[in-house]
């Protein structure tokens, strides 16, 4: 047999551009049905990108809304190694101001602003052999992002995939899941349906994720590491079922931001934010100026710039709330706050005076430009 060597002057220079936390102009390329309430969103650069990140991360959409700028974080449903485009899997909600939006306005060719990509909830920090993949309803998207990379790159990870779905017709990405469950021998999958409509058929396991299923569907979840993403009440349920079974916490991982992609949730968190301020301890207290609009007030030593911000009716845009995605980004001019962010920042931004203001509490007065 003879060997043919090729030259490496063969081979054609990649001239495309590689994605990176910042700000980024997209286009969408096409919107796809999932279910009767969920839309995937997919979208594309107009000049060539590729769209690197690790599996499980999420982007911040910057949207125009009703002649106002919102921001909602969204996690990437898409793998990396489809790397031309991404997307992102929307539950309407209701009385959802951004979700309602999304599903009954964006269209093919609409362009806007998204940024990111950022998450410590992924696949690639959290490396491991064997796997629980644990989601509740929409809460699906990053556990799926982690499923296509491993079964699109031919990865030897043992898979358990367990999901939690309101009704038979509500189970997104059915079909691929079947699809991949029928093409590997390290992939397997189990749903469960709280309930079934009349005339649905359903043969699967009914109700909600308890130990007798976990056992069931997954006999050594005690050696697997696990991702865990859905409702609020769903991942608390969970985590408190498996501290309960003395699972090795260290191996549990759940997606930080979570249900505050939801505006209504967002809003909940603020109006909680605000009722807790006015129940601290004031005996520290400092003034917060927001030097742009000649506006200031006081803040106890415990509440953030955020909540100053929310009192005195500012527009700050708000994503994660947990200093993740870096959307509330504001420029410290004078003044100390501390500041316990989530990755949410880069250090050349904080070497130019730049703080998130949903995590960072003052230690003195400050002044804020925003």
């Amino acid at each position: 047999m003879t060997l043919i060597e090729h030259s490496t002057d063969s081979l054609n220079p990649v001239n495309t551009q590689t994605w990176s936390n910042g700000r980024h102009l997209v286009h969408c390329v096409k919107v796809i049905r999932e279910t009767h309430d969920v839309k995937t969103f997919c979208f594309m650069s107009q000049s060539p990108i590729m769209f690197f990140f690790k599996p499980g991360q999420f982007v911040t959409l910057e949207l125009n809304i009703n002649d106002e700028q919102v921001m909602r974080s969204y996690t990437i449903s898409s793998s990396p190694s489809v790397p031309y485009s991404f997307s992102i899997t929307v539950k309407r909600v209701n009385n959802g101001l951004v979700s309602n939006w999304l599903h009954d306005n964006l269209k093919e060719d609409d362009e806007l602003a998204v940024h990111g990509p950022v998450g410590g909830f992924n696949a690639i920090d959290h490396a491991a052999e064997k796997v629980l993949l644990l989601s509740g309803g929409v809460g699906i998207t990053p556990v799926m992002s982690m499923a296509r990379w491993w079964f699109d790159t031919n990865s030897k990870v043992d898979i358990k995939f367990v999901h939690n779905a309101q009704s038979p017709k509500d189970i997104i990405y059915r079909q691929e899941l079947e699809f991949i469950d029928s093409r590997i021998d390290n992939f397997s999958l189990g749903i469960i349906c709280d309930a079934q409509d009349n005339g649905e058929s359903w043969y699967g396991y009914r109700g909600y994720l308890n130990q007798q299923m976990l056992e069931l569907l997954s006999p050594d979840y005690m050696d697997r590491t696990v991702f865990c993403c859905g409702p609020t009440p769903y991942m608390a349920a969970v985590k408190k079922m498996l501290i309960q079974l003395n699972f090795p916490m260290e191996n549990y991982h759940e997606e930080s931001f979570g249900t505050t992609s939801d505006e209504v949730l967002i809003n909940a968190e603020e109006s909680a934010e605000l009722a807790l301020a006015e129940e601290l301890d004031t005996d520290k207290e400092f003034f917060i100026e927001f030097v742009n609009q000649g506006l200031s007030i006081k803040l106890t030593a415990d509440e953030t710039i955020s909540t100053a911000g929310a009192k005195l009716r500012l527009h700050i845009p708000k994503a994660c709330g947990m200093g993740i995605c870096g959307t509330c980004k504001v420029r410290l001019v004078s003044g100390q706050v501390e500041m316990e962010h989530t990755g949410g920042i880069t250090e050349e931004d904080e070497a130019e005076g730049y703080i998130l203001s949903c995590c960072s509490k003052p230690k003195s007065h400050v002044v804020i430009d925003i």
